[in-house]
């Protein structure tokens, strides 16, 4: 038996159940998986099989050939709508961070400043919930994300970040849970020598972390609930 974790619009088509748990045999592939859910929920089945819902083993992005044993972490990924912390012990732990509480943008300033005297620019993205998206009013957002996997995914933006870009250093917070109209969503700071090279990290950073980061976005709209495949 295999327990396949859901988030997004694939909860929702499961019933708001948070895993499903298929008899799958050891060593099968993903693709076995994938029969299994086209008979119990078609409806996923056909995700999948439009590549809208992506199969992750051991929080890898798997191909219908991966093998799946016992004791795998696997877990079926709608499209991304965007972003706890590193391990305590890390040195940069401060620096990525996938968070519940609200951010102070002053101090996360003065965090990158505080890297190296060198930096002479600083640009910075913030994110914050609007009360419309898509011609509808929206009450509030909710974010989920997949605990993990989302935090290996922003380590991975900031490590390449620093090595193809000619910058000194680059912050990145992501909240998750409900987050109220007018309330902070996400941060990006990069610091260089130049201002051109801190925009230009700036920017590739926020636009990747909605490529491929594991963050998913709930919209509270008078008419209902709304999954975010994608936005601007």
């Amino acid at each position: 038996m295999i327990t396949v974790q859901l988030f997004g619009v694939t909860k929702s088509l499961a019933g708001n159940q948070s895993a499903l748990v298929l008899a799958i045999e050891n060593g099968r592939q993903v693709k076995d998986l994938v029969d299994q859910i086209n008979v119990t929920h078609p409806q996923i089945g056909e995700l999948i099989h439009k590549k809208k819902v992506l199969v992750s083993v051991n929080q890898e992005i798997a191909h219908h050939e991966t093998l799946i044993r016992d004791g795998d972490e696997v877990a079926l990924l709608p499209p991304f709508a965007g972003g706890t912390s590193l391990n305590e012990g890390s040195d940069d732990s401060q620096f990525v961070r996938v968070q519940r509480e609200n951010f102070s943008i002053d101090q996360e300033l003065d965090r990158v400043r505080s890297r190296s005297k060198r930096i002479g620019g600083i640009a910075t993205f913030l994110g914050i919930a609007r009360d419309r998206s898509r011609g509808r009013d929206v009450d509030g957002i909710t974010f989920e994300h997949y605990e993990g996997m989302a935090q290996k995914k922003l380590r991975d933006i900031r490590e390449r970040a620093l090595r193809d870009f000619d910058i000194l250093e680059l912050l990145i917070i992501h909240r998750y849970g409900e987050i109220a109209i007018g309330e902070n969503i996400v941060l990006i700071i990069a610091g260089a020598e130049h201002r051109a090279d801190a925009f230009t990290a700036c920017r590739w950073a926020i636009d990747e972390l909605k490529q491929i980061t594991p963050i998913w976005k709930l919209e509270h709209t008078p008419d209902g609930e709304v999954w975010v495949e994608e936005h601007p």
